[in-house]
């Protein structure tokens, strides 16, 4: 049994429910025939993909819906192989080379170098290049956005590029010039709401409006999370009201816990039991931004309003972090157990043996009868330190 966020999926730009604009402008560049380069951006759940799908749909008709998955293998320079699924039909690919961690750039050039020294084998096709989707374009490497710059360069007459991600900040800037970029904004609460009645209506669910609300704000303007909040309540209640209680994620769940747990007890056997919690997550397929946002925020009511700042700042330091490295190491816990143990603690003991050796070693001079100016010299470089 399909899900209702993939059942109730528009399937054209004429059925999308909000962003008209947006939906009547790529309708257009479809219907232009000279169709260009495309980043698309936005948050999670924003409908990106969904748009991208129907105006591919747009450009090729209803030949695109008819999908295969084929597992290529690709070797890199050390005889690696990778194995790579392609998600692909007869006029687009749909890939995410980011699976393959470090060696995305082996997948980047040879897969769109084949796609695009070939040309178009259906002859009735209304146009004659094939588009690639590449997904979470935020994610490649340096040496892997290189790569794809210069195949748009080289292969532009039988190729166009649909490049999604969440943010244009980890985007090179020459791919950034060579795309035409697209914001796909998050829903309004009330967008959302008139999407829960949509489905509501299909489903032959009762029209609980406060239910709604409670969803649309809880979801943070997510609307698949959203959707999937919605189908869990119904799941789970016969009957369903203004009341009826939201069961969060289970992921989110594990996360309120960890943040309680590191608020409890400051000890490295808790630290280790939260490090097991946090690599649970991570395999999972929890994104480790995701974790570290959540738990931030999680955190956050529990502490006092003069280290909210501080908690923030390192958080956003070691998601940088994160954005930047390779593997998701779960550390951020041994930060927060430097923050509340080191802050508390060693941050006092320090300034106390500072200011004891400061006074002692004054008195320690006066008692040798030590001159004053050399006394004086000792007080100011010890300030310095």
């Amino acid at each position: 049994m399909a899900l209702i966020v993939d059942k109730h999926r528009p399937r054209s730009l004429e059925t999308l429910t909000y962003h008209t604009e947006l939906s009547e402008r790529l309708g257009s560049l479809a219907q232009s025939g000279d169709f260009p380069h495309l980043l698309v951006y936005g948050p999670s759940g924003a409908g990106k993909k969904t748009r991208i799908v129907a105006t591919l749909k747009e450009l090729y008709g209803p030949g695109v819906e008819k999908i295969k998955i084929d597992a290529r293998v690709f070797q890199t320079s050390s005889n690696r192989k990778l194995e790579f699924n392609i998600v692909a039909s007869n006029y687009h690919l749909e890939i995410t080379p980011s699976d393959v961690g470090n060696y995305d750039r082996v997948v980047v050039q040879d897969l769109l170098k084949e796609v695009a020294q070939t040309q178009q084998v259906d002859q009735s096709a209304k146009q004659r290049f094939k588009v690639v989707v590449i997904n979470e374009a935020d994610h490649l490497t340096r040496d892997a956005q290189a790569a794809l710059r210069r195949t748009m360069e080289k292969y532009s007459p039988n190729l166009r590029l649909i490049l999604l991600a969440n943010s244009t900040a980890n985007i090179i800037a020459p791919i950034r010039s060579r795309t035409l970029l697209v914001r796909v904004a998050a829903p309004s609460h009330e967008e959302i709401c008139e999407v829960l009645a949509v489905s509501a209506k299909k489903e032959n669910w009762p029209m609980v409006k406060g239910l709604h609300m409670r969803i649309a704000q809880e979801s943070d303007r997510n609307l698949r999370r959203a959707l999937l909040m919605y189908e869990a309540v119904h799941a789970q209640n016969e009957k369903v009201t203004d009341s009826t209680p939201i069961p969060p994620p289970d992921w989110e769940a594990l996360i309120s816990q960890i943040a309680r747990e590191i608020i409890e007890e400051h000890t490295p056997a808790r630290i280790l039991q939260v490090r097991a919690k946090l690599y649970d997550l991570l395999t999972h397929c929890i994104p480790p931004t995701t974790i570290l946002k959540t738990l931030t925020f999680k955190l956050i009511p529990f502490i006092d309003d003069a280290l909210k700042a501080e908690v923030i700042k390192w958080s956003a330091f070691y998601e940088h972090r994160i954005r930047m490295g390779t593997k998701y190491l779960s550390e951020v816990v041994v930060y927060y157990y430097y923050y509340y143990y080191y802050y508390y603690y060693y941050y006092y003991y320090y300034y106390y043996y500072y200011y004891y050796y400061y006074y002692y070693y004054y008195y320690y001079c006066c008692c040798r009868m030590v001159d004053k100016k050399r006394c004086n010299i000792t007080f100011r470089i010890l300030e310095k330190v």
